[in-house]
């Protein structure tokens, strides 16, 4: 296996990592205007990610770091010609970052609802649209000779991307709202476990579709493989939390997410975004890549720095592996 190969299974691994992470805390931050009831619930609710979310994010900078060093002709071309969506992500980053850190700073009503709808739709915008941009680069998009993106916005909100962000809506929100009953108490709880019953049942449906949709169009052996897992872990996922295996549900709707980015990042090799004006304009793992070089460089720093940033995330996880209820919310201070 040559280096650029190498490189693409570790940018797929990386993306897996941060929609597992990030994941579950989108649908919980969808989940505060759908679960929660009062602004002790929406406490509860925030603090169950509180410690964790900044470091979820570590993820996609490494991602989007890994694709610039590695396959800078691919990360031209996406960045450029998704430039607006990708704009509006890291807008909602930031103020959703924001709002968890000045959302308590005041006690005035306006200034902490506003700040509450501010984490509502910038967790419910770019779970939506990262779906939307992965269906785009898996389904093809208009690249010329030169590399170089040639659609326009509309473009990319075709049906089969648009699916794509429904699916990734839906599918992070049920597994938000398994890791809220994984990590409460009492009647939110209880609550959180029925809404996921719901919310499962529809991004099952919506991934099936997406996942044979994707299969027919550019799918293989080993995508079929994983696209097999998906939808068992999800039914069993189903399964699990109707029984009350809270922990069992999160592992496996965690595996749902990890088998169809698998399946996705499958699909699409040895291309990296394919051209739909012309097959040989698509941008490949050879095509698109750095130097050997620059590969063998980045194989060790990576070979370094990756297992501390598991082993320190692990660690952040388990100090704050308690559950939490309402009983737990200190009042205010201000």
């Amino acid at each position: 296996m040559e280096l650029h190969d190498i490189w693409f299974v570790l940018i797929a691994v990386l993306w897996t990592g941060y929609f597992f992470l990030e994941g579950f805390d989108f649908g919980v931050g969808v989940l505060t205007k759908l679960l929660a009831r009062n602004r002790p619930e929406k406490r509860v609710l925030i603090n169950t990610i509180g410690p964790v979310w900044d470091g979820n994010e570590v993820w996609l900078l490494s991602a989007g770091g890994a694709t610039f060093a590695a396959f800078p002709e691919w990360y031209a071309t996406l960045f450029s010609g998704f430039y607006l969506p990708l704009l509006l992500i890291l807008v909602c980053l930031i103020i959703r970052g924001v709002a968890f850190e000045y959302r308590a700073k005041r006690p005035e009503e306006n200034w902490q609802r506003n700040w509450e709808h501010a984490i509502f739709w910038c967790s419910l915008i770019p779970a939506f649209l990262w779906g939307v941009a992965f269906g785009n680069i898996v389904g093809g998009v208009k690249i010329d000779q030169d590399f170089e993106y040639v659609g326009s916005l509309g473009d990319l909100l075709n049906p089969y991307a648009l699916l794509g962000g429904l699916v990734t809506l839906t599918l992070f929100t049920f597994h938000g709202a398994v890791f809220t009953a994984l990590k409460t108490v009492g009647d939110i709880r209880e609550r959180a476990r029925k809404l996921a019953s719901g919310v499962g049942l529809v991004s099952a449906g919506l991934a099936l579709l997406f996942l044979l949709w994707t299969q027919a169009e550019s799918g293989n052996g080993k995508s079929l493989v994983a696209l097999v897992v998906a939808v068992a872990a999800v039914v069993a996922a189903l399964v699990a939390n109707q029984a009350g295996r809270e922990g069992w549900s999160f592992a496996l709707s965690g595996l749902t997410i990890v088998a169809a980015v698998a399946m996705l990042f499958l699909s699409l090799f040895p291309n990296v975004m394919p051209s739909s004006l012309n097959a040989d304009w698509s941008l490949t793992v050879t095509n698109a890549s750095s130097s050997p070089y620059t590969l063998k460089i980045m194989t060790w720093c990576a070979g370094i720095a990756t297992p501390i940033v598991v082993l320190y995330q692990s660690w952040t996880y388990w100090v704050f592996r308690k559950r939490i209820g309402t009983q737990h919310i200190a009042e205010p201070a201000h």
